[in-house]
């Protein structure tokens, strides 16, 4: 049997991570056919696999960017001998053998990705038990590990962290199964494996319970859906410490022999038509229209406010996060006024709005009737709110993609699903998403959908293929019409630089105005107006007869105006065409067709 950690460390988060996203692949059409409450919308297994992966997805960065520190100090050390210097970093002089992330970063990363990444009422919960988690792993700093004592206190600190997340907490549910895991584990002596194990087993105890504390779980004959989902977490962390997969578990009612690693559940669905308890969304005529999700970054005495005035609009109101950034879930019939409390209290962005509408579940406890595929769709991944709405004007479904943090293909097949098309055109518009997308693409033909995949690098060879898009001719000759689009679109963009590194137009230093050329640094100045200026005449010189200007949020229009003005009067029969593209990372983005 392969060693496993009797102690929590980084490798330990590492390993918990992979083995919940699978086990939460594996069991999430089974915890999405029984999701009735807060709304019956058969989505949660799906939202906590998206959650679990963002939060995978932050840890293997970490763990990357340490890996790659690690060959840079060994390269350093190397070439520090070869000169004769014996001290070099990385070198035996320094008697220290690479190191990987510490507990605190791996945790700390865990937890940041579940917040940028929560998906749904339940994700959003489960971001906070995670963040609570970290909370305390993290609290020695870079200590290189903890025992079972600090693991009781994680989940202990992670359950009531959640509970308190939650405006109006409602028993029966995912609050009730960690609040359980935690008292189990409190009472547990031993390694982080026995912990775990309680932890489990009082979870898997409490959520067989959840039936009888909720009336419309004990109405659909199911168990909790978010609860069912964390103890599946919790198996996972069972299998982390021991090499083991749990025991079945306690059968729900009306389900037969328990299966897998955790209770077992009736998979017919049965939809609750009135709602229960307080603080409850269950289906209804008077339930809310909308869910409302957006990340935001704000101060703790505006997220207070912000919660007040969430509570006021709706209900199942869930705000998670800290240290300026939150992740913000209500369901309101407002949905307008949901995202201006937002911008009240600081900057909203990545908001997903999703309308319940006349007919559904949420409104008249009915099943929705399916709505026809349309022939062919386009999915976008843009890199700011400016850029999504120009997008979805011309007609795309569009990713919104946060400067550093790129959509998971989780999030890109779920795209792919919501364009609701028998052909899909996917325009990833990065080149780091490139195998995220193919993956994302892989997985949707598995699905039944046709999917081509345009190899787009930036968001004006997106711009450019979507504007020759025709639905209306071949499949084929579309993506071929597209692909040409965008392959006769030069792209750049200026950035400033974070940090002092080497690149092809010489070293940069941090603050520097660099401007990228199809990826690669061409030119490096310090002013943004001079530098784009270089670029621009620079794609120019090889010709073209359209230049579109994408502007970032921080970047003045003043900028676009003096490019416009220099394309006028040293370009004959060139044209330029300016958007405002919002919080998209780079100052401004070229192309030139």
């Amino acid at each position: 049997m392969a060693q496993v950690p009797q102690t929590f460390d980084a490798l330990a988060v590492r390993t918990w991570c992979g083995l919940a996203l699978r086990a939460l692949g594996r069991a999430r059409e089974e915890i999405d056919a029984i999701n009735v409450y807060p709304v019956a919308d058969g989505d949660t297994g799906t939202n906590l696999y998206l959650t679990v992966e963002s939060a995978v997805a932050a840890v293997e960065a970490v763990f990357a960017a340490h890996e790659a520190g690690g060959a840079a100090q060994e390269a350093g050390g190397a070439a520090h001998e070869a000169g004769g210097v014996a001290h070099g970093a990385g070198g035996a002089e320094d008697g220290g053998a690479l190191t990987g992330p510490s507990l605190a970063d791996a945790a700390r990363a865990m937890a940041h990705g579940a917040l940028i990444g929560a998906r749904g009422n339940s994700g959003t919960i489960l971001a906070q038990l995670l963040r609570g988690m970290a909370q305390v792993l993290a609290a020695d700093g870079e200590g290189a590990h903890t025992d079972g004592r600090g693991l009781r206190l994680a989940l202990r600190h992670a359950a009531d962290s959640a509970r308190q997340a939650v405006a109006h907490p409602v028993e029966g549910t995912v609050l009730s199964v960690a609040s359980a895991a935690a008292d189990a584990a409190t009472g547990a002596e031993g390694d982080c494996g026995a912990v775990a194990r309680a932890a489990y087993e009082g979870a898997r105890t409490a959520l067989a319970a959840t039936p009888g504390q909720l009336a419309v779980l004990a109405r659909a004959g199911v168990v909790d859906a978010g609860g069912r989902g964390l103890v599946t977490l919790l198996a996972a962390l069972v299998e982390t410490f021991t090499g083991r997969t749990p025991a079945a578990g306690t059968p729900s009612p009306g389900a037969g022999p328990a299966q897998g690693d955790g209770p077992a559940v009736p998979q017919a669905r049965v939809r609750p038509t009135e709602p229960d308890g307080p603080g409850a969304c269950a289906p209804s005529a008077s339930g809310p229209a909308f869910e409302v999700i957006y990340l935001l970054e704000a101060g703790d005495t505006a997220v207070a406010r912000l919660r007040e005035r969430l509570d006021t609009l709706g209900d199942s109101l869930v705000v998670v996060g800290g240290d300026g950034l939150w992740n913000v879930h209500v369901h309101v019939d407002d949905a307008g006024a949901a995202v201006e409390a937002g911008v009240e209290a600081g900057r909203p962005y990545r908001i997903r709005i999703t309308h319940f509408g006349a007919g559904d579940v949420h409104t008249t406890g009915a099943e929705r009737p399916p709505r026809e595929r349309a022939q062919r769709a386009v999915v976008a991944v843009v890199p700011g709110e400016g850029l999504a709405a120009l997008y979805s004007e011309a007609g795309a479904t569009t990713v919104l993609a946060r400067p550093g943090e790129p959509p998971a293909s989780g999030e890109l097949v779920e795209a792919l699903r919501r364009a609701h098309a028998r052909e899909v055109v996917l325009l990833p518009n990065d080149a780091e998403l490139r195998h995220t997308a193919a993956a994302a693409a892989e997985q949707a033909r598995g699905e039944g959908i046709r999917v081509a995949l345009i190899p787009t690098r930036s968001a004006v060879q997106g711009i450019a293929a979507l504007a020759v898009h025709e639905p209306g001719r071949r499949f084929d000759e579309d993506v071929v019409s597209m692909t040409s689009a965008a392959g006769a679109t030069r792209h750049a963009e200026v950035i400033v630089a974070e940090h002092q590194s080497w690149t092809t137009a010489g070293i940069c230093q941090a603050g520097d105005v660099l401007g990228l050329v199809d990826g690669d640094v061409a030119v490096i100045g310090s002013d943004v107006t001079a530098t784009a200026e270089t670029v621009l005449d620079r794609m120019l010189a090889a010709g073209g007869e359209l230049v579109t200007l994408v502007l970032g949020d921080q970047t003045p229009a003043t900028v676009a105006d003096h490019l416009q003005a220099r394309v006028r009067a040293s370009y004959l029969a060139v044209d330029t065409v300016v958007y405002q593209g919002g919080r998209q990372g780079a100052l401004l983005l070229i192309g030139v067709e």
